[in-house]
């Protein structure tokens, strides 16, 4: 009877310890029930994003922008400036596009810092320098313009 109770022992300890194992088990899945809420909201933001998306070209084609007058006035260029883009009076806007493609062509955009534009013997005469910003051009090129 001492092997019966020693064998009785085993079994009760051996049910007992997995049922505590079970248990840290069973926490462990709650979390992973929480988990799939925040991607179900995740999609359906998704799912509302392209249709705002698709309604803003027909705003865009519905309302047509008008550039400004002053933009469009046509100026007449300095000798320096009309070396480089012509000597017809053109809007600013089309004067500094003129500019851009000299400066492309002749590849005198800074390799390195390409906000940057090195001057050539054109150029310099109207920036009198010998490196300038593309940011500070335009407004070096509005000294030129009459």
């Amino acid at each position: 009877m001492a092997t019966a109770k020693k064998t009785a022992a085993k079994k009760t300890a051996a049910t007992k310890a997995p049922a505590k194992k079970a248990a840290p088990a069973k926490k462990a899945v709650a979390p992973k029930k929480a988990a799939p809420a925040p991607a179900k909201k995740v999609v359906a933001k998704k799912a509302a994003a392209p249709a705002k998306k698709a309604a803003a070209p027909k705003k865009a084609a519905a309302k047509k922008r008008t550039p400004s007058a002053a933009f469009m006035k046509p100026l007449t260029p300095s000798a320096a400036l009309a070396a480089v883009i012509g000597d017809k009076p053109l809007p600013r806007t089309e004067i500094t596009k003129k500019v851009w493609e000299y400066i492309k062509k002749n590849g005198l955009q800074d390799k390195a810092k390409k906000t940057m534009i090195n001057a050539d013997a054109k150029l310099k005469a109207i920036f009198e320098k010998a490196q300038v910003s593309m940011f500070e051009m335009t407004k070096l090129i509005s000294s030129h313009l009459k």
